[in-house]
């Protein structure tokens, strides 16, 4: 592989790893401060102790997405420099705020949370981390933006690179605001599926049943309006992406003939580059309602786009991988589901007290944990790789962003340092977690970590 492909692959795996601690991190940030408000309304000491247990798992798993998410910004210098001085004016402003105003409210305030416990009054240290939150929330935001940038550039003027005219045009752009809040609720999802798979670990021995069975329904609730959020804003940002980049939407079907009105297929067997079905378990019309509106909409196919593209833009193959924006789009919408009914399922069977005596039903809720994780994944993939051949779409190829004086042998040795690392990060992360997820939650007299007691105040 050329220095290219490399580039490519170490810029994937790292994006996809680090993109696995952060809808933990935006879910579980509320679902921790829905629990510490819960006590300070109640006074119930399961509350803290819950608020205490998962606080614990959400700050190793932020600490390891801050660490994972240094080495995005490095690569982009490294890797892909001559993309880095193309759209640097455009991503030095959200980026810049995420850092300035939303990672320094996450980590001041989250400061202020653990070590604060039985210094600060209990109101105030319980806003301590609905600011976290909120934190949290805006730098997903601010880096949705400059990704969105990439999707559909506006707000710039054209001057040999892209140069930042409307800023406001950048933060409000079409994508961005389709595609925040479909991630958001995709993180509630994630973090009420990390309650309900833990929860459930401990509830199937029947240990502290006062603290894990609020815990389980809070995630359950959690995962199932993530769930409805994630339903409603999908059909909005795909009718978005059909407009931005209806090559990406006809590459998440592999039609390549234009269709008026076009079907969904939920399964299809063909040729390994997606030309030729053989057979296709099919939902008519539903192609056309996700992504005009209308049940008898028109969907173009990728021949016709590529067609106009090349008319538009000059000679070139302006299809992306079909084969993996087709499945990366099914994998993602899968694992979803399957979390979503997960959840519904368990919720229905711990209605009104009930606790499942079948040990195999909480064991179908602890593995559940990787579904969601999945999902994210290949929406990434997709995300990413179906606008493919562009880097920045209808402004920048993908090639033309690597870095011109980075060679193969240099961008080998750096993604098996990175990929060593992450590996070695990776066993670590899930050693903390398992060990301190096991462990349960804190006594009413148990010390903790920062020295203060369990029950503080």
């Amino acid at each position: 592989m050329d220095a290219l492909d490399l580039a490519r692959w170490q810029f994937g795996i790292t994006t996809v790893y680090h993109f696995l601690f952060v809808p933990v991190t935006i879910g579980m940030s509320f679902l921790v401060a829905i629990l510490q408000t819960a006590w300070v309304r109640t006074g119930r000491t399961a509350y803290l102790r819950a608020t205490k247990f998962w606080g614990k798992l959400f700050l190793i798993n932020f600490a390891m997405g801050v660490v994972t998410g240094l080495v995005q910004e490095f690569q982009f210098g490294m890797n892909w420099s001559s993309y880095s001085r193309f759209v640097g004016d455009i991503f030095g402003a959200p980026l810049a705020l995420e850092s300035l105003l939303a990672f320094f409210l996450e980590s001041t305030f989250l400061g202020l949370w653990i070590f604060g416990w039985d210094r600060l009054p209990k109101r105030l240290h319980l806003a301590c981390i609905w600011v976290v939150a909120i934190g949290t929330v805006l730098s997903a935001y601010f880096i949705l933006a400059a990704n969105s940038f990439m999707q559909w550039p506006v707000g710039y003027t054209l001057k040999g690179r892209a140069e930042l005219a409307d800023f406001g045009a950048v933060l409000t752009n079409k994508v961005v605001l389709a595609t925040f809040p479909h991630t958001i609720f995709g993180c509630w999802l994630s973090g009420g599926v990390i309650l309900m798979a833990i929860s459930a670990w401990h509830l199937a021995r029947r240990r502290d049943l006062d603290v894990f069975r609020p815990s389980l329904r809070l995630g359950l609730v959690s995962a199932l309006v993530g769930t409805l959020g994630i339903l409603v804003t999908g059909d909005l940002l795909g009718k978005v992406m059909t407009e931005t980049q209806p090559m990406k939407m006809a590459a998440a079907e592999a039609l390549y003939e234009t269709e008026q009105p076009a079907p969904f297929s939920l399964f299809t067997v063909g040729t390994l580059d997606g030309t030729e079905p053989i057979f296709s378990l099919e939902v008519p019309y539903l192609l056309s309602f996700l992504a005009t509106g209308t049940f008898d909409g028109k969907v173009e196919g990728i021949n016709d786009i590529q067609a106009y593209y090349e008319q538009r833009f000059g000679p070139g193959d302006y299809r992306p991988y079909i084969p993996i924006a087709y499945w990366g789009f099914r994998l993602m919408i899968g694992f979803g589901m399957l979390a979503a009914l997960v959840a519904l399922v368990m919720l229905w069977l711990t209605r009104r007290g009930r606790l499942p005596d079948r040990p195999w039903i909480w064991k179908v809720a602890v593995w559940s944990i990787v579904l969601p994780f999945l999902a994210h994944s290949f929406g990434w993939i997709f995300t990413e790789m179906a606008r493919q051949p562009w880097v920045v779409f209808s402004l920048m190829k993908t090639p033309a962003g690597v870095s011109p004086t980075v060679g193969g042998a240099t961008v080998i040795t750096s993604l098996a340092a990175f990929t060593l690392l992450y590996g070695v990060l990776a066993v670590i992360e899930v050693a903390l977690m398992i060990k301190y997820a096991k462990a349960g939650p804190p006594s009413l007299d148990e010390p903790t970590d920062d020295g203060t007691m369990a029950v503080a105040y």
